[in-house]
């Protein structure tokens, strides 16, 4: 009882810390993004939105491209976010105080995930409050929304997590956004149906993690899915268990944390 309470304890001090650190620099992770998301929605949605048709006869473009977009700010800051504050933890050589305390690697994983997926849970909200002065939208299943939030946030959190232990300097945080999580964005059915890609394009698309996360998301808010719901709740929680695994096992072994 006494390991528990005093893992609750750790547990709870990396969260709050996580939390203190996103609300102190707010003007840094909060109104970017929800600026950023600000500005799609005026080009893609009113703009180029106005040219073109209703999505499968029901929803206009900006109703569909909202989900996608909540979905998009929500998996980029919770990676940006776990990814930048463990390595800097790690620059500042606090990541090994941890190591050699009694606190178990689960507790310093989930303490840093859950600060993570907190901040892409805020800024998913609020980008989802900006999107209500552009479109009016009803959620058309409350459970399916939360748990593909929830699921892509962790996903991405854990995957930050994951490469800031192999970074070796701040350069190395910034190559994984922009050279892997841009273009699995934009190939994962944000602004557009992936049936309307021809081949090969349609098949790389489908082995888009991000895919799945944004038409789960979409299918919770507006009913409607490019991918069978189940499979995409399947390979989500496939990604969860096999990249929480492999932080854990970086973590026990030591991997470009103890020098």
């Amino acid at each position: 009882m006494s390991n528990m309470s005093g893992n609750l304890v750790a547990l709870q001090t990396i969260v709050r810390r996580e939390i203190v650190r996103i609300m102190r620099i707010w003007t840094q992770t909060l109104i970017p993004p929800a600026i950023t998301m600000t500005l799609y929605f005026v080009i893609f949605g009113k703009l180029i939105g106005s040219r073109i048709g209703n999505i499968q006869g029901e929803f206009t473009y900006m109703q569909y491209i909202v989900p996608g977009l909540v979905m998009m700010s929500i998996i980029t800051n919770s990676y940006g976010n776990i990814s930048s504050s463990f390595f800097g933890a790690k620059f500042q050589r606090s990541v090994e105080e941890m190591l050699v305390s009694p606190m178990p690697n689960w507790v310093i994983l989930l303490g840093y995930v859950t600060g993570a997926v907190a901040r892409g849970l805020v800024v998913g909200f609020l980008v989802l409050l900006i999107a209500l002065f552009f479109t009016h939208l009803q959620i058309a299943h409350i459970v399916v929304t939360l748990l593909s939030v929830l699921f892509g946030a962790t996903i991405f959190s854990l995957a930050g997590f994951v490469n800031a232990i192999y970074a070796k300097k701040f350069d190395d945080i910034a190559l994984v956004p922009t050279f892997v999580l841009t273009p699995l964005t934009y190939l994962g059915g944000v602004f557009y149906s992936v049936n309307m890609l021809s081949e090969p394009w349609q098949s790389i698309s489908r082995v888009n993690p991000i895919l799945y996360m944004v038409n789960a998301f979409r299918f919770g808010v507006l009913g409607i899915s490019d991918v069978h719901i189940g499979v995409a709740f399947g390979v989500m929680l496939l990604f969860v268990i096999g990249l929480a695994a492999v932080a854990l096992n970086l973590l026990k072994r030591g991997v470009g944390l103890r020098s």
